[in-house]
């Protein structure tokens, strides 16, 4: 038989008799909080909380869409305050050091290359504008009517619901009011998004990366055609001759036939299936044109 003080009495007293005090003493605090039926802050939902979870009329509200109709494009040197947020959303499609992207942007000029941001009006007369898109024109080499479009971008959380056409098409209306007439871009996964817009495949153009009022363009344009003296040399002719004659008492076989002229064309460069075009990491992109 258990002793008096054995503990499997105390905790059969404990569970069968809950009038009967253990002989275990316990702190205030601690046997308040243990054997207080009132006092479980653990287990008690409050009801403003509750109503805080469930009622949906006090959820968070999601930030609404911008309106096309109220979008602006403004070029990035006439917004200064605005270039953190706009280095911010390119490099959020393409990461690149902060500086050097800043440094980028800060080159953007009405001289070429030029930086254009979509923005949305200001949520509040305290707040700045919110960059929506971007886009960077430079000139195109050998075309004095054309332009080269890229770094094309649109924020994430917006595409897919016309910012991107409202973006070209803004583009288109800011280079044709500035005298050219036809804009030229290359992409990698965005070709039939361009061919809903108009845009066609082309030919590869050279973009200047500046230019200045102390270098006119027939001077950047001798650059990449610079000559240098080489010695002559003097093509094979592909016409028949007549074979050398072969000294007496020699028995070598006469020379084979020239092959037949190829009479089928080479395959077009590119199409809207395949490209044979590449970018500097060797990737595919797809050159496209469209008159404005």
């Amino acid at each position: 038989m258990p002793a008096r003080g054995d503990p499997e009495i105390q905790l059969a007293k404990l569970i069968l008799d809950p009038t009967h005090q253990p002989d275990l003493t316990l702190s205030p605090r601690l046997a308040e909080l243990t054997l207080g039926s009132a006092c479980h802050p653990e287990m008690t939902l409050s009801p403003g909380s509750t109503e805080l979870t469930l009622d949906p009329a006090r959820q968070p509200e999601e930030t609404p869409a911008p309106n096309l109709a109220e979008l602006t494009l403004e070029p990035v040197h006439c917004r200064p305050e605005l270039l953190d947020a706009c280095a911010d959303l390119i490099n959020e499609q393409w990461p690149r050091s902060r500086a050097s992207r800043l440094h980028s942007l800060g080159q953007s000029s009405d001289a070429f290359p030029l930086c254009l941001m979509l923005l949305s009006p200001r949520p509040t007369p305290e707040a700045d504008p919110i960059v929506v898109g971007h886009a960077r024109l430079s000139r195109v080499l050998d075309r004095p009517q054309s332009l080269l479009v890229e770094t094309v971008v649109v924020a994430r959380a917006l595409r897919g619901r016309g910012f991107g056409r409202c973006l070209m098409e803004g583009l288109e209306a800011f280079a044709q009011a500035r005298g050219f007439r036809r804009l030229h871009l290359t992409t990698h996964d965005q070709l039939h998004f361009y061919a809903h817009l108009g845009y066609q495949l082309g030919e590869p153009v050279q973009g200047l990366v500046f230019t200045s009022r102390w270098l006119p363009a027939t001077l950047l344009s001798a650059f990449p055609r610079a000559t240098f003296p080489r010695p002559p040399c003097r093509a094979p002719s592909l016409t028949a001759q007549a074979a050398p004659r072969a000294p007496k008492g020699s028995s070598l076989p006469p020379p084979p036939p020239l092959p037949e002229p190829l009479t089928t064309l080479p395959p077009p460069p590119q199409s809207l299936l395949e490209t044979q075009y590449q970018d500097l990491r060797r990737r595919p992109i797809f050159w496209m044109e469209k008159d404005i």
